[in-house]
């Protein structure tokens, strides 16, 4: 096989498909890093839910690090798969503290996990790689 084909059945990637995935990217970061701001700016209402989890503020820096770290890897395409579920593995401790802890909504931290399974998905090739490589 040359330079110039491609493998059998990979599908090309669509002006579309390609513009989809960004928006999920550009949206996701921002969400995950509003979170990691209200959390390092010590908003009240952050440290009082973190009060109430029981784990302190090490554990709200913790988090707002990790939502920063994800965010930042999800805008870089060689690391936008791994920063996806590192985020979605932050919103799945966000939805047990929601359902378990703080008995607050926890509609948001669905869709967002929705958000994020859809973008992990979409980018399903790089995983692939990776995991090959």
């Amino acid at each position: 096989m040359n330079a110039t084909t491609t493998a059998p059945f990979a599908k090309p990637t669509s002006r579309i498909s390609s513009v989809l995935t960004w928006v999920l990217r550009i949206l996701v970061a921002g969400v995950f890093l509003s979170g990691a701001i209200m959390k390092f700016s010590g908003l009240p209402t952050m440290i009082a839910e973190f009060q109430q989890i029981g784990l302190g503020d090490w554990f709200r820096y913790f988090t707002g690090a990790l939502e920063l770290a994800g965010s930042v890897a999800v805008l870089l395409p060689a690391f936008s798969a791994v920063g996806a579920m590192l985020l979605l593995v932050v919103d799945a401790g966000a939805f047990i503290a929601q359902v378990e802890v703080l008995h607050q909504d926890w509609i948001h931290t669905i869709v967002i996990g929705t958000l994020l399974t859809v973008l992990i998905h979409r980018q399903r090739a790089q995983i692939r790689r990776r995991v090959v490589a």
